[in-house]
């Protein structure tokens, strides 16, 4: 909802202060302008960037607007950590074997079908609770394995963020491109001597350096800055379960566990002792 208003604001606060100003709306409507700006980004975007970006970004833009990261999310992640954590503690770690090799089809994973759809995030799970059934690595060589991952998740989910930040910083230079392509032709009609349309030559280029400056740091710098937050945000509930697993196979109970997980979480949402106590008995 803020982002909502966010984009409003910056609409309402541009486009009404030129209004007041006398501004003519109509004078801003030039679609070649936004052709070149927009067409040259994308192509530099495309140039810059492995295909599968774009449906990234498109899918992390249009997610923008409402963020999984809540405090009913994490309460599910470290619930479903403690359920499998106990369950290995009570009949050994052979006893979730099927659940791990086959999470879709786990009655534990099914009560948690917010964690069982990211299938980046189950297979992380799934595939440290393997590693540790083995019982062949220690706790600090099982920490420096994570480490390792993390780092490799950390930078995937922060690539987004980078590919939009790129286009953001070009984003004027591309407006000063249409500018100066605006200039060229009220250079070419000068001959003419229409001043009306010599004007509104001139006004079509002004606008254009506009339009790259306003998208830049109204539109794809936030958008660029959000979709950084929504990576720390992921990679700080990766952290946690990390920190959870860690601490089960140094030898701690489940319940004592899932509160390293906790205390790692960022503060904004993080569930209070008692409420993560209260989830995990309740299930």
């Amino acid at each position: 909802m803020a982002k909502i208003i966010g984009i409003i604001v910056v609409f309402a606060s541009v486009l009404g202060g030129y209004v007041l100003s006398h501004g003519k709306i109509a004078a801003l409507i030039q679609p070649f302008e936004v052709l070149i700006i927009g067409g040259a980004a994308f192509g530099a975007f495309l140039q810059a960037n492995p295909g599968y970006m774009t449906m990234k970004v498109i899918k992390k833009g249009l997610g923008m607007f409402k963020s999984r990261f809540s405090h009913g999310f994490y309460i599910e992640v470290l619930s479903l950590v403690y359920e499998i954590l106990n369950k290995s503690r009570r009949e050994g770690m052979m006893a979730i074997e099927s659940d791990i090799e086959d999470a879709a089809a786990s009655p534990i994973f099914a009560k948690y079908p917010t964690v069982l759809k990211d299938e980046r995030m189950t297979a992380y799970i799934c595939d440290y609770l393997r590693i540790m059934s083995s019982g062949n690595m220690a706790p600090h060589e099982l920490e420096g394995l994570f480490d390792m991952e993390l780092q490799s998740i950390k930078e995937e989910l922060e690539h987004t963020s980078h590919a939009v930040t790129g286009i953001a910083d070009g984003m004027p230079g591309f407006g000063i491109v249409a500018a100066v392509l605006g200039i060229v032709v009220t250079m070419a009609s000068l001959g003419d001597g229409d001043k009306a349309v010599i004007g509104a030559h001139v006004g079509g280029a002004l606008v254009g350096t506009f339009f790259g400056i306003l998208a830049a740091y109204g539109f794809m710098g936030p958008l660029a800055t959000a979709i950084g937050h929504d990576a720390k945000e992921e990679v700080n509930v990766y952290e946690a379960i990390k920190a959870s697993l860690v601490a089960s196979a140094s030898g701690m109970p489940p319940s004592l566990a899932v509160e390293f997980g906790r205390k790692v979480l960022f503060p904004a949402h993080r569930p209070s002792f008692s409420e993560l106590e209260q989830a995990v008995r309740g299930r």
